[in-house]
């Protein structure tokens, strides 16, 4: 057992070695030294003789070192190209297989981290693919690396991302799309008309991936969302118009019932005074539910827009006579088509909000450009900007920023822009405040 593990050891197998070595060179020593009558001769001799000898014992010993080395060196450079299922047989010299062991181990676990890997990833994929939301992944070279289901089906007709260039992509996108995309911040914007229209919101982040820069970009449909977001809102609109009626009703039927009372009074006088007191109560609730529901009337009965041509300088000068703004660029020299009176309600609101976001005056601009077959209309200010909370539901009815605000403001805006086959858009500036847009056909 001893000498098993001897032998089974670097130090063991040199010490056999050497030890025969010396056997050999003794003996040869001695019988050169009693056959050959010079000592320096049998010296030589022996020399001769023992140094080979020693040479090819040392190769022999050594012959398993090296083929367990050159396999180690075999199997790192298969770890370096990713190749993790490289195992090597342990040797008997005990150096050796503790060496061989720890490779061997050091493999099993990057075979394991690799499966684990593998199948996070295969989550991660199926996840991605089956999310309704589009994602796009670009390299800094501008070449798409990802695009899920969802992506290839918006931007490409249902076929293959991956390899095309982002700008070559871009041209074929509708413009509100690439106004989105080729913008800084998260935008809103709808894409179609009419009852296939579709509102979706675009944002983006870049990160390093493997050392090198990429862009996410993620367009979320929020079409179905906002939709039940609706459903909520008339439904809370019910509970509000319920209550405001009963607020209004429940003293108006109470002074009746006051008033049915005191005319059971034989006094003219006092009955004259009491039932002026009830007149004008019942006078200024009756006022304050009108005005209520009027707002909402004028929400709910739309007309129709009577289009018709209109020069630009003409109507932004008359919307200069009451708002505070200025024009941004020249005015395009062709006329628009559009009912001027609803449009220059839009416009009112547009403004009347720029002006109420904190911008100072100077900085809310108008611009009107064409854009074909239509025109490009932008109100922008310098104010503090909108939340994510409110460019996803700043098109809601009855959602507001403001204490007092109705929320209907913009909600007109959109049905008066969508009545005219038009589309509105919300989004961020860079450098603060924010941007409506509005394209007209």
């Amino acid at each position: 057992m001893m000498f098993g593990r001897v032998r089974g050891s670097i130090a063991g197998r040199m010490g056999v070695v050497l030890a025969a070595q010396a056997v050999i060179a003794a003996g040869l020593t001695a019988a050169a030294l009693r056959w050959l009558a010079s000592p320096v001769l049998g010296l030589a001799l022996a020399l001769l003789v023992c140094v080979p000898a020693l040479a090819w014992l040392a190769a022999r010993a050594a012959r398993p070192w090296r083929k367990t080395i050159a396999a180690v060196g075999g199997a790192i450079g298969s770890l370096r190209e990713r190749d993790f299922n490289v195992a090597i047989t342990a040797p008997a010299i005990q150096e050796l297989r503790s060496l061989v062991e720890a490779y061997n181990g050091l493999g099993a676990v990057l075979r394991r981290e690799r499966f684990d890997l593998y199948q996070r990833e295969l989550l991660l994929d199926t996840v991605l693919q089956t999310t309704p939301h589009a994602l796009v992944l670009s390299n800094d070279g501008g070449r798409i690396v990802y695009g899920n289901i969802a992506a290839r089906a918006l931007l490409h007709g249902g076929r293959k991302l991956e390899g095309l260039e982002l700008e070559s992509l871009l041209a074929q996108q509708p413009p509100e799309l690439r106004a989105a995309v080729t913008g800084t911040d998260a935008t809103l914007f709808t894409l179609g008309t009419g009852p296939d229209s579709e509102v979706y919101r675009f944002s983006r982040r870049a990160f390093l991936l493997n050392a090198q820069p990429h862009q996410l970009w993620l367009l979320e449909r929020l079409t179905r969302e906002l939709t039940a977001q609706e459903i909520a809102v008339w439904k809370k609109v019910i509970r509000v118009i319920a209550h405001e009626l009963n607020n209004s009703l429940a003293p108006i039927s109470s002074l009746v019932h006051s008033g049915k009372l005191l005319a059971r009074e034989a006094d003219p006088a006092a009955l004259g005074r009491q039932f002026e007191r009830i007149f004008i109560t019942i006078g200024d609730r009756a006022a304050h539910l009108a005005a209520f529901i009027d707002g909402y009337a004028r929400f709910a009965k739309l007309p129709r827009p009577r289009p018709a041509s209109v020069a630009w300088s003409a109507f932004t000068a008359r919307l200069a006579a009451t708002l505070d703004f200025r024009i941004d660029g020249a005015l395009p020299e062709r006329a628009g088509y559009f009912d001027a009176a609803q449009l220059e309600q839009v416009m009112i609101n547009l403004v009347k909000n720029a002006a109420e976001s904190g911008s100072d005056p100077s900085e809310i601009t108008v611009c009107v450009r064409e854009r074909s077959p239509g025109f490009q209309i932008e109100v922008a200010d310098r104010g503090a900007g909108l939340t994510e909370a409110a460019l996803r539901d700043a098109l809601l009815p009855f959602f507001s920023t403001k204490p007092s605000g109705s929320g209907l403001g913009l909600t007109l805006c959109r049905e008066i822009i969508e009545a005219h086959s038009g589309r509105l858009g919300i989004a961020n500036r860079p450098g603060g405040g924010a941007v409506v847009s509005v394209y007209l056909p």
